[in-house]
């Protein structure tokens, strides 16, 4: 009892704190499970009579998981998480990323696996099975461990969509092929290629294909008839998964973690009824079996396993990894992109290693030792080692890496929109127009799809539920404008998302009942315009759906185009444009400064203004002077 509760509190724990300090979760898990691991022996004597955490794997019947029940719990939790993993691979995604990711998922990996297992071979006189298992688990830097750093460090857009699509997408792909290679050496029982262990292997990629397509087409079939009720969505699923892989590993053994992965990347294609929910499940689920996880493994490290790594080849083969083959594989995959060399050079530096790979590493290095496999005792300290490692330099140093090289944003000037409407449709052209980046996020897929049409970037998500943190477009927002026609919405997009998103400024359109106060009675920061709420211009779009501009020389000129459209109910003035960029009229004209040369543009939204209305407005002007 007390193991189980300390493990999960502990897990937890370690969760928020990689939150609040904003380092990757994966990082104070492991320094968690070594503090009550191997490392206890230091300040606990006689810990191995004694154990918590730490217990034998085969034989002995002490510790949370006696036995061979730590191999089955660790072989079905990252069953689990490969299953989310998958459930993030779309094609669309691939061909929309860019030529530069998809060689980084394809060319890169090639690299880093030949790479690192010639490293692995030459360096620790690992056996070619053994060393390409290896180079086969640090393919992958998952989006866990970066996403983190990106939040951190205000990075390029083109630099984060790099390193955030590498992440999501070599994941899968990453814990496939360390799959086929593990199911490669399992075939020929650690013996090494021969025809026995070729016809195991395709055995096994047989059986987990055939087996993950069908349960995933019969998944679809299940929820598209909803045969399954609505308050069983969520553990059904899991049973369904569970069930994929043991049938799986029952037909081919060690099929199973393939099968699971092959139907999370199926699904993932197939347009399946409340998806949403079942990945709103699966990443808590994920979260609760990644930290108990960790804190497991790396509490299993002997100490046995860390002098191991006291070997001058082992850091060799460290160096190796972060300082030649990552380098090496970004190079070689975005010779032709778009990027610079400075960009390849900090994408070269950020290469974490996650928990797919410390994870598969623990569960194939358990199974491949006892078996007596030679080598295979290296699997796990070496993976640890370059997961630690990768982390700590990655954590940081990225900032200090991205000043240095010029790819940091000074300030993030995209927009999100919430609220895909015609409003936001007419704003966000406009302002991408003026070379501005624009989101419109959206619960309604058809309002998304319209955006796309009209040529924005668009998001499904629920404002109210949805965590928007891990969206790739929205990585260089800092403005954000709240414009559905429910001003409870609009105030809780701004309240949530403010901080986030919101850092250059926050805005939202007035409520009905905030029309009938007088203008000192209103906030005086975050209101988009103080003339209009939704109603009035949703009716102005209906006549005039377009964004127009007037050059207003003097605070006095500007004053008197603004009154002359607060009378006219089919204009509504929006932004002030300068040499500075754009921004929404202040509540307060009097904080603005117009130089008289240069003037400033009014950018206002309805029926266009003539040009004698703007000249009349002029001669006012002068007259008061």
């Amino acid at each position: 009892m007390l193991e189980l509760a300390a493990i999960i509190v502990l897990g937890i724990a370690a969760q928020w704190i990689a939150w609040r300090i904003k380092v990757p979760a994966i990082l104070p898990l492991i320094l968690i499970g070594l503090a009550v691991g191997p490392l206890s022996e230091f300040w606990y004597p006689g810990h191995g009579d004694h154990k918590l955490f730490l217990q034998p794997i085969y034989d002995g019947h002490y510790g949370l998981f006696p036995g061979k029940s730590l191999f089955y719990f660790v072989s079905l939790s990252i069953g689990i998480i490969l299953f989310e993993g998958g459930l993030t691979l779309k094609r669309e995604e691939i061909s929309e990323t860019g030529s530069a990711i998809g060689r980084l998922i394809s060319v890169g990996s090639l690299v880093t696996f030949i790479g690192a297992g010639l490293a692995a071979h030459f360096i620790m006189g690992l056996s070619w099975p053994i060393s390409f298992l290896f180079s086969s688990l640090i393919i992958v830097t998952g989006p866990t461990v970066i996403a983190p750093i990106l939040q951190n460090v205000p990075l390029t857009r083109n630099v984060a969509t790099v390193l955030k699509w590498e992440g999501i997408l070599i994941d899968p792909i990453g814990a496939l092929t360390a799959v086929l290679v593990f199911g490669f050496i399992a075939s020929g029982e650690g013996l090494g290629f021969t025809t026995h262990a070729l016809e195991e292997f395709l055995h096994i990629v047989f059986i987990g294909l055939g087996v993950g397509i069908t349960t995933a087409y019969g998944f679809y079939y299940m929820l598209k008839y909803e045969l399954v009720p609505h308050f069983l969505l969520n553990v059904f699923t899991l049973a369904w998964v569970i069930m994929a892989f043991a049938l799986s590993d029952l037909l081919a053994h060690e099929s199973g973690l393939l099968t699971v992965v092959v139907m999370g990347i199926v699904l993932a294609n197939l347009d399946v009824p409340r998806i949403k929910e079942i990945l709103f499940f699966k990443e808590s689920l994920s979260i609760l079996l990644i930290s108990i996880l960790f804190i497991l493994l790396a509490a299993n490290i002997s100490m046995e396993d860390l002098e191991l790594l006291m070997d001058w080849r082992c850091w060799l083969l460290f160096a190796t990894v972060v300082f030649v083959i990552r380098p090496l594989s970004v190079f070689l995959s975005t010779t032709d992109s778009s990027l610079t060399t400075n960009e390849k050079l900090f994408v070269s530096w950020v290469g974490p290693r996650g928990i797919v790979a410390a994870g598969i590493a623990s569960l194939f290095g358990l199974e491949l030792a006892s078996r007596g496999v030679p080598g295979a005792e290296y699997i796990t300290p070496l993976v640890f080692m370059i997961v630690l490692g990768t982390v700590v330099i990655n954590a940081t140093t990225a900032k200090l890496m991205a000043r240095a090289l010029g790819v940091i944003q000074e300030s993030s000037r995209g927009i999100m929109i919430v609220g895909a409407n015609k409003l936001a449709e007419i704003i966000g052209k406009y302002f991408q127009d003026n070379n501005r980046h624009v989101v419109v996020v959206d619960n309604n897929p058809k309002n998304v799809d319209n955006m796309k049409e009209a040529g924005l970037s668009a998001i499904q998500a629920n404002v109210f539920q949805d965590d928007l943190t891990d969206q790739i477009d929205l990585v260089d927002i800092g403005y954000l404008m709240a414009v559905t026609s429910s001003s409870e919405v609009n105030n809780y997009a701004v309240k949530k998302y403010k901080k986030l998103f919101g850092e250059q400024g926050a805005f939202r359109l007035l409520g009905e009942s905030e029309t009938r106060l007088a203008k000192a009675a209103l906030p005086q920061t975050n209101i988009l315009s103080y003339q209009d709420d939704f109603l009035q211009l949703a009716s102005i779009i209906r006549d005039y759906p377009e964004m127009h501009e007037v050059k207003a020389n003097s605070i006095e000129h500007l004053k008197g185009l603004l009154a002359s459209m607060s009378n006219e109910k089919k204009r509504a003035p929006l932004f002030l444009k300068d040499h500075h960029g754009i921004n929404v009229i202040p509540a307060d004209l009097s904080l603005l400064e117009i130089e008289d040369e240069e003037g400033v543009i009014l950018a206002y939204m309805g029926k266009p203004l003539e040009e004698d209305e703007v000249k009349k407005l002029e001669v006012v002007e002068t007259s008061d002077h």
